[in-house]
């Protein structure tokens, strides 16, 4: 399984990195690779991705969310095996780390190949500056889901 984490000091309160990060269909606009994602309901999703030419579909459930603090993921269905969790940290009154925490099962030969030369560690680490740019040049969030979802099994 290949991990990777990331962090980045964003400067919006909490709420607004937050805020923005529930915005799931957005992601298309700063992450790298997301062609789409439907908001199925409140815990699962549904995303198309073009990575190095190969194009998935899958879908994930998230399983822990809690506002201002955590979302956490699991994938569902698809050819993607992935899971991660996303937390917030304030700084202060205007400024958040962002740490995303991922772990994926790469399929196929170009996957595994590009995962041991670190194409995807590369690809995290600009999709998280894009978020930052993204977050910082509008100042707020384009919407919000505020609920709180316990971790499965709890």
């Amino acid at each position: 399984m290949s991990t990777v984490t990331e962090s980045i000091d964003v400067h919006v309160p909490v709420h607004t990195a937050y805020n923005q990060w529930t915005q799931f269909e957005s992601f298309p606009q700063f992450m790298g690779g997301v062609e789409e994602i439907r908001q199925l309901d409140d815990q699962h999703t549904h995303w198309v991705t073009r990575i190095g030419g190969v194009r998935r579909e899958f879908d994930a459930e998230i399983t822990e969310q809690h506002p201002d603090q955590r979302i956490a993921w699991k994938s569902t269905g698809g050819e993607t095996m992935h899971a991660g969790v996303v937390s917030f940290q304030p700084l202060g009154e205007q400024d958040t780390r962002v740490t995303v925490q991922m772990g994926w099962e790469p399929s196929g030969i170009a996957e595994k190949a590009g995962s041991a030369v670190g194409i995807d560690e590369r690809q995290v680490k600009a999709d998280v500056r894009r978020f930052k740019e993204f977050i910082e040049q509008r100042g707020d969030a384009t919407g919000a889901w505020r609920g709180d979802i316990p971790r499965s099994g709890a």
